[in-house]
């Protein structure tokens, strides 16, 4: 009787680890047997899932992993690893536009709408059931997270830039790179708690010795990443191939349907620290893989682009790539005032999700530059007067000396 509360735990870490290692599976193996001819659809289906169990396995290879290397190695290893998934289908379409330039639309379109799901759906979604599990309306961020806030306003600012000569190019990818070499400088030099592991690592820490950790770390990793690789690009085309084939806008499906797909179990992890009553850890996780997305992901497209065209041209916008980009832009800007007083309420979360689902359901040009227009003037009027403690934490982001905390105006 008396371990039956460690058991049921257990048990259940046990079935998070067998479903996210099961869902790889069923695509390795038709892979291997040269895909049995499945349709387009099929083809989505499987290596979608792939993605969405490698994704919780790198997770949970990160984890494990954090016990046994040092810090600003592991702070360089997340990073990466958080955005391989999105990396893995986006490169794909980077690499394919420079053999085909037809293929350039869709590597910003999936760009732009993992940029955007972060903050529209997974800072809002996890923003709002913390503040329900925590019975409050607003919720006080780790003043350590003024770090990535300041660097995703730095990478915020100089994107409004990279449409004007109408591509993404070699020079902004020296920029965005620059910016998070920056960040991760700046993280090594932070201190970090110790790491305190749930759900299926923590079943593999508790169950194997230091030597069967690290075997299963690296396992985990071998094969997430394998189960990726060979999943990206099946699962990318695919998903153009059923847009064509049914009529529907392969490049909406691209923008939204493989994005959601690799930052599925990202957003679940942080739902699940929200609902423990842990917000502020799982706000801070997707804070930090915007930085990464926004700098890293973004500047490797062009770098992408270049190798495979053997050329050094950027990767080329048209007119609806530029209106994505800005409004992505506009988005992040909006975000970034929101949280600079190291807060985040509930009608701000609410703010978020409510303009990202109405540009959502609402894909024309007239409806993007709206949006676009209502996140600026919105960021404008946070400014200039709603809140000045906010527009004091904004302004200190922008200091050279570095991030200065000023969210306890609020309070009073």
């Amino acid at each position: 009787m008396g371990h039956g509360p460690a058991r049921r735990p257990r048990r259940r870490d046990l079935v998070w680890f067998a479903a996210a290692s099961s869902l790889p599976l069923p695509w390795v193996v038709a892979h291997g047997v040269g895909g049995m001819g499945a349709s387009p659809e099929l083809i989505s289906l499987l290596a979608g899932l792939a993605i969405v169990g490698g994704a919780f396995l790198l997770s949970f290879a990160t984890e494990l992993a954090e016990r046994d290397i040092p810090q600003s190695l592991a702070l360089l290893v997340l990073a990466l690893v958080s955005v391989l998934p999105e990396y893995a289908v986006d490169l794909h379409f980077a690499w394919k536009a420079g053999e085909d330039v037809s293929y350039a639309p869709y590597a910003v379109a999936n760009m732009t709408g993992s940029n955007r799901l972060l903050i529209g759906f997974g800072w809002a979604l996890v923003a709002l059931v913390g503040c329900r599990r925590q019975r409050t309306n607003e919720l006080a961020l780790d003043p350590r997270q003024g770090l990535e806030i300041r660097f995703l306003l730095l990478a915020t600012i100089y994107s409004f830039l990279i449409p004007l000569d109408g591509s993404i190019g070699l020079f902004d990818a020296g920029v965005l790179l620059t910016i998070f070499a920056l960040y991760v400088l700046r993280a090594m030099r932070g201190g970090a708690d110790e790491v305190e592991l749930e759900g299926p690592p923590a079943l593999i820490d508790h169950e194997f010795r230091d030597l069967g950790r690290r075997i299963w770390s690296f396992a985990l990793f071998v094969f997430a990443a394998y189960a990726i690789y060979i999943s990206a690009e099946p699962f990318a085309e695919g998903l153009v191939h059923v847009g064509r084939n049914h009529g529907f806008d392969e490049f909406l499906l691209v923008q939204w349907l493989a994005p959601l797909a690799s930052e599925s179990p990202e957003f679940l992890i942080a739902v699940l620290f929200a609902w423990k009553g842990r917000a502020s850890v799982g706000i801070g996780a997707l804070v930090s893989s915007k930085v990464n997305q926004w700098t890293l992901l973004v500047g490797a497209i062009p770098i992408a682009f270049a190798l495979s065209s053997s050329g050094f041209d950027g990767l080329p916008l048209d007119a609806r790539q530029t209106e994505e980009l800005l409004l992505t832009s506009a988005q992040s800007l909006l975000a970034t005032i929101l949280i600079a007083d190291m807060r985040f309420g509930r009608n701000e979360a609410l703010l978020l999700g409510v303009l990202f689902l109405g540009q959502l359901l609402l894909p024309s040009t007239e409806v993007r530059w709206g949006f676009m227009g209502a996140y600026l003037l919105i960021s404008l009027a946070l400014l200039l007067g709603a809140t000045p403690a906010r527009r004091r934490s904004f302004v200190g982001l922008l200091r050279p000396g570095g991030f200065l905390p000023v969210g306890r105006g609020r309070e009073g």
